[in-house]
């Protein structure tokens, strides 16, 4: 309910969020994979100011990005039943991805690279939910995962993200 208030003080409605993945290094991970490493999927506010958590999953390595993102589709679903408008990047236009966001009532808008980019640019949205990873990344025990468990691995990402809210409401 904050992030709606939030929002709505902001003079936006809470009805959007940004989708992405990141790969995560994870030595001592308990892993089906070949490499040593987890997905993070994460979707948050769309508000550049904020770029609040609003679902986090994190699997092994060997899943792709649109199987990470239907675990969050159904977690917003239940948790912020208002959002109904999802960004994502070209990794997410998958038919059985949309097909879920259909019947869950979302609406999932692509944003793609132009095919005359040349190196990196930051893409309108997307740029909303990479700045989310990079607070993330702020906590040093987040920048490598050395848990063996996910559940304990996702953990840490909430309470890092608790604490970024935290310090935003005390200094604001």
């Amino acid at each position: 309910m904050a992030l709606k208030l939030d929002r709505e003080r902001a003079g936006r409605e809470a009805r959007a969020g940004v989708i992405d993945s990141q790969s995560v290094k994870a030595p001592q991970a308990e892993t089906r994979a070949t490499t040593p490493a987890r997905r993070l999927s994460a979707a948050s506010d769309t508000l550049p100011s904020d770029g609040r958590l609003l679902m986090v999953n994190l699997t092994t390595a060997d899943i792709s990005d649109s199987a990470g993102a239907q675990a969050i589709l159904d977690g917003i679903r239940k948790r912020w039943p208002w959002v109904k408008h999802l960004f994502a990047g070209g990794a997410y236009d998958r038919l059985k991805l949309m097909d879920k966001a259909a019947y869950l009532d979302f609406v999932v808008e692509i944003i793609r690279r132009s095919d005359d980019q040349k190196g990196f640019q930051i893409l309108p949205r997307r740029r909303v939910v990479e700045r989310t990873f990079g607070w993330m990344t702020r906590w040093r025990r987040l920048v490598r995962d050395y848990e063996q468990r996910i559940d304990v691995s996702q953990a840490m990402i909430l309470a890092a993200m608790g604490g970024n809210l935290i310090r935003r409401n005390a200094h604001p």
